[in-house]
């Protein structure tokens, strides 16, 4: 069945490639199937791109086709800069953004092996692309509600299938690992939620908003589910402002109640059954009561190995994968859980701060922007920016967020670009 994944491969990068080519074709308006627009080729290109970022497409063994298809896209996003009418729109937050690679870049020159860390670079790059590929790209409101509703229309498809028993097994490799899947969700969310306030009170969007916060409880993912919280109290802030506070102390108490008093979650959040609320509100919870599954150690180990005595500069780029990948450690992992740590011991202090600076500056553009425009698809877009981008931010504490960054963080900066774009757009025709 994995064998599918290459022929799905192949079929989605001859479109992708195809539409490049083209100047324009006719599609459904995405709200009003008897309308039709003229969608330029670049158009069409990033409409299929955002739409199927969830697909892995991975294969078992042989050719490591999910890095063959993010090398693949990310030439196609170049290509896409390139022959696109309209120029890509820069910001301080991407600017930034590319200090950070700059530094991930420099950190090559003293990194162990230079394959892992170009490996590093180009998932870090992924992002960037997607929004300066949005920005360019989308001007009107109609591409940005296509690209987003066809993103969450195959993300209702993955639901519905990873909701099945079993019914993943006929489609193995297709759509990413379901801690990647989770995280994918919470944009998704913060769209529907956004949609609902802001294109007319739609009940299938709150609806799906509700569905898509269901799987990180159901499948137990506790980082997905800090990651849904903090999605919805940024959420609160940018449409309530200071009028949220009572919003935001009650998502983050029903947050902590979860932990508490859903059986499942308080078994796999505690190692002992114990631990009760009453013992966190009197500040007797200790992280030696957290089970970590070997989290807390496995940081420890790499702090202590790549990051003690390089605090600012860390240990080289790729540092921490070339060390798992010839190293037996810890049952044989591969990957962090962590991406702070990660790249703390990779690239120091200097690269957290330049990192998460950009993110930080990218939620207070977007709140700017919401704040001020009045246009209800550039709400939409700035408040699913701002909120996701806030939640998908929080899960790179324990989990490796850059590695499914198609999936992952190419969603909320896909949408900053799409912001970015949408406002050059309404400023060009005055309206």
């Amino acid at each position: 069945m994995f064998v599918l994944n290459y022929f799905y491969f192949l079929v989605l990068t001859f479109l992708l490639f195809q539409y490049l080519q083209m100047k324009s074709k006719l599609v459904r308006h995405p709200l009003d199937g008897k309308q039709l627009l003229s969608f330029s080729g670049p158009e069409l290109f990033w409409t299929l791109l955002f739409s199927t970022g969830l697909l892995a497409l991975s294969a078992p063994a042989g050719l490591d086709l999910m890095a063959l298809r993010l090398f693949s896209l990310e030439l196609f996003c170049l290509v896409c800069l390139k022959v696109s009418r309209t120029c890509a729109i820069w910001s301080l937050p991407l600017a930034l953004y590319v200090i950070f690679l700059l530094w991930l870049v420099a950190g090559l020159l003293y990194a162990p092996s230079m394959t892992y860390g170009v490996r590093v670079i180009l998932k870090y790059l992924y992002p960037l692309l997607i929004a300066l590929t949005a920005s360019a790209v989308v001007r009107d409101g109609e591409v940005f509600l296509k690209s987003s509703l066809g993103a969450r229309t195959v993300a209702i498809i993955c639901l519905v299938v990873s909701l099945i028993p079993f019914s993943g097994l006929l489609l193995p490799g297709v759509f990413w690992y379901a801690t990647a899947r989770a995280i994918h969700f919470i944009p998704m969310c913060m769209l529907s939620l956004a949609m609902f306030f802001y294109m007319g009170h739609k009940r299938k969007d709150m609806f799906m908003a509700i569905m898509f916060t269901l799987p990180c409880l159901l499948w137990v993912f506790r980082t997905s589910i800090m990651g849904t919280v903090v999605g919805l109290m940024a959420f609160s802030l940018f449409r309530y402002k200071l009028k949220a506070l009572p919003v935001i102390a009650l998502i983050g108490t029903i947050g902590i109640c979860t932990v508490f008093f859903i059986p499942p979650v308080k078994e796999k959040m505690f190692k002992s059954d114990e631990v009760t609320l009453t013992n966190f509100m009197n500040g007797q919870v200790s992280k030696d009561d957290i089970e970590s599954n070997a989290r807390f150690a496995m940081w420890a180990y790499f702090e202590k190995r790549f990051y003690i005595g390089k605090e600012l500069q860390g240990a080289g780029t790729g540092a921490c994968q070339h060390h798992f990948y010839n190293n037996f450690l810890f049952g044989g992992l591969k990957v962090m859980h962590s991406d702070i740590v990660q790249m703390k011991c990779d690239n120091g202090m200097i690269a957290v701060i330049l990192y998460y600076s950009s993110i930080l500056m990218m939620i207070a553009h977007a709140f700017i922007i919401f704040s001020c425009c009045r246009s209800p698809l550039i709400k939409v877009c700035a408040l699913t920016t701002g909120a996701s981008l806030a939640g998908v931010a929080a899960t790179m504490y324990s989990d490796n967020v850059v590695n499914y960054s198609m999936c992952t963080l190419a969603y909320p900066f896909g949408f900053y670009g799409m912001m970015l774009g949408q406002l050059k757009g309404e400023r060009k025709t005055g309206t």
